[in-house]
């Protein structure tokens, strides 16, 4: 049954695939994809792997932007990728934000990681978080995952991952 297991490259979205601005971003305008984000993202597909997003969006909870506004980005961003031939296979997000409420979904928090692991029946022993800050490096231990820390806003292509 092992072999039957899926492996995955779970990726954060801000300061990765897309410009960490230095502020939220939720606004289509706003989003400007990071250098070597495609063709990483095409080499990981080919190698098997499937691609999900782990992203804190705090703006939600402090009411800076909408569940519906995030969804909109995801969904664009998506289809940029997709014409690119990258498929991302599920987006989630933790839509909290301390200040404001307490959650179990927020990183460094492994839960978003756990519920792809359980839905996608992945070996967390074959899959990669790559993130840009320790709250994501963090999560991805907890996760049992393996773990790359990209400088924020670096290429992805920098990264030596035997995505093989």
């Amino acid at each position: 049954m092992q072999s039957d297991m899926q492996k995955a490259i779970f990726l954060d979205r801000d300061g990765v695939l897309i410009r960490e601005r230095g502020d939220y971003t939720w606004l289509l305008e706003d989003m400007q994809i990071n250098d070597g984000v495609v063709e990483a993202l095409q080499a990981f597909s080919k190698a098997g792997y499937l691609l999900i997003i782990i992203s804190n969006q705090g703006g939600i909870g402090k009411g800076l932007y909408t569940k519906e506004e995030a969804d909109f980005l995801h969904f664009h961003l998506c289809r940029f990728l997709s014409v690119k031939n990258v498929v991302i296979t599920e987006i989630y997000y933790c839509p909290h934000h301390p200040s404001t409420s307490n959650c179990l979904c927020r990183k460094p928090l492994p839960l978003l990681m756990e519920k792809a692991i359980a839905r996608f029946q992945l070996d967390a022993s074959k899959c990669f978080f790559i993130g840009d800050a320790d709250r994501d490096i963090e999560a991805g231990i907890a996760a049992g995952v393996n773990v790359l820390k990209l400088e924020v806003n670096g290429n992805l292509l920098d990264l030596k991952l035997a995505y093989k």
